[in-house]
């Protein structure tokens, strides 16, 4: 059989994954806001464009062969800058609130993980291959990414810890999972969807810790430098980790 049948197409898990993962999760959440508001798109307008640009992503990105670093990173960008869109348009426009925003998107990614897991009997990511198992994969992080925006902005702004105090919750909870990832045999599933779901939140308060007014909490920082300043280090992330795909006898 032919090694396109058995290569993953989603990257090995490693330090620079999480890396690059923080890097477009920022990206997303500053390239979001610079289409919704600097571009005064409105977050509905701007979530429509978005999921388009999504939609055509995961297309490409189901029907390719193999892995592909560049277009599964644009895959990631993608959905987590419509994730932004969709949930500042539904806790603000639509007045569900942060607090209740982020519940139902968080009941909506265990759901996408429990139907996941009753129709495929796993939700690894070790191997990504069929492409019904990467319609899962990529609507549980479509889902993952939405509530990220939803519970970093909860924290930011209603829980009153700023961006910075917001910032250093997500980063402790990251290394609380990496302590137990290094320290005890709790399922390493667990622990990736519980980091990944957490990279998400961290880049929403630190995308907007640098793009918000100063008496806001932020530095004020131009969304589309702050925007193209990610990208360069998203770049060299995906760079400096290109994957051999694996070849089965």
């Amino acid at each position: 059989m032919s090694s396109d049948a058995h290569a993953s197409k989603v990257p090995a898990v490693t330090l620079m994954f999480w890396l690059a993962k923080i890097f477009a999760t920022t990206l997303g959440e500053a390239g979001g806001d610079a289409g919704s508001v600097s571009m005064n798109l409105g977050y509905a307008a701007a979530s429509i464009i978005f999921i388009g640009i999504l939609v055509v992503a995961v297309t490409f990105q189901v029907l390719a062969r193999a892995f592909h670093p560049f277009l599964y990173w644009f895959v990631i960008v993608a959905t987590t800058t419509a994730g932004t869109t969709i949930a500042d348009y539904s806790t603000r426009s639509l007045g569900i609130g942060y607090e209740g925003g982020s519940s139902i998107l968080f009941a909506a990614v265990l759901a996408s993980l429990g139907i996941w897991y009753m129709v495929e009997g796993s939700v690894s990511v070790d191997r990504i291959t069929a492409r019904r198992t990467e319609f899962f994969y990529w609507g549980t992080i479509l889902t993952s990414q939405t509530l990220g925006t939803a519970l970093g902005d909860w924290m930011a702004d209603t829980n009153g810890l700023g961006y910075d105090g917001s910032a250093l919750l997500f980063g402790g909870g990251l290394l609380v999972l990496a302590l137990l990832y290094y320290a005890t045999s709790l399922s390493r599933t667990l622990l990736f969807w519980g980091a990944f779901i957490l990279t998400r939140p961290l880049g929403a308060v630190v995308g907007d810790f640098l793009d918000k007014p100063i008496d806001h909490g932020g530095l004020a920082l131009d969304r589309f430098a702050a925007s193209g300043v990610l990208v360069v280090l998203l770049l060299v992330c995906i760079l400096m980790t290109g994957r051999k795909t694996e070849a089965a006898n």
